[in-house]
């Protein structure tokens, strides 16, 4: 019969069990050996840190360089978005004086016939339509029979009408678009279902 396997491995020695003892000088030699090990680390560590403190004073100053630099960016834009509102302003009130100089000029002429006033207002009525022309200003003055447009129309009445339902049937008064925008929506007739 054979002799039944262990269910446990045998417990180890540890392999500094059977080595000598060490003598006084080996070990002074050993806690020599580990103090400079240990100094070595911590001239290491220090080391480190004093990389790692010089990295963080690059990074915090490259962040307080970008810092500044965004806010003027900021600033700068502000200030070129004042001078562009400021110029477009100053751009339209000047392509407006011919139109106040014609009207003063026709308030100067007494005894105009009206004939000479009505010249005179259409003449004036052309510099005033140009000059918000040359500003992207453009009427809004459906004929009739052309399909509600609520984006830029706004109904006033739904009259009865021989023309298709939800059409113009007359402009009460113009409308206006600024650059794509609404600026005064076409007042409208629409006509009612029938």
């Amino acid at each position: 019969m054979s002799d039944p396997i262990p269910s446990h491995p045998p417990a180890q020695t540890p392999p500094d069990a059977f080595d000598p003892p060490m003598s006084p000088e080996e070990i002074e030699a050993a806690a020599a050996a580990n103090e400079a090990d240990a100094a070595a680390q911590l001239d290491s560590a220090l080391a480190e840190v004093q990389a790692l403190k010089a990295k963080l004073a690059e990074l915090t100053d490259q962040s307080l360089r970008a810092q500044a630099e965004a806010h003027n960016a900021r600033r700068r834009a502000d200030e070129e978005v004042a001078k562009v509102r400021k110029f477009a302003v100053e751009s339209f009130a000047e392509s407006m004086l011919p139109a106040i100089d014609s009207l003063e000029a026709g308030l100067k002429v007494e005894n105009a016939t009206a004939a000479q006033l009505r010249e005179g207002t259409e003449a004036t009525l052309r510099q005033l339509l140009s000059a918000l022309e040359r500003n992207k200003v453009v009427e809004v003055n459906p004929p009739a029979g052309t399909k509600f447009d609520p984006a830029t129309q706004q109904a006033i009445s739904v009259v009865p009408a021989d023309q298709d339902a939800g059409t113009v049937v007359g402009v009460l008064q113009k409308g206006y678009l600024i650059a794509d925008r609404v600026l005064r929506p076409a007042l409208v007739t629409v006509a009612a279902p029938k």
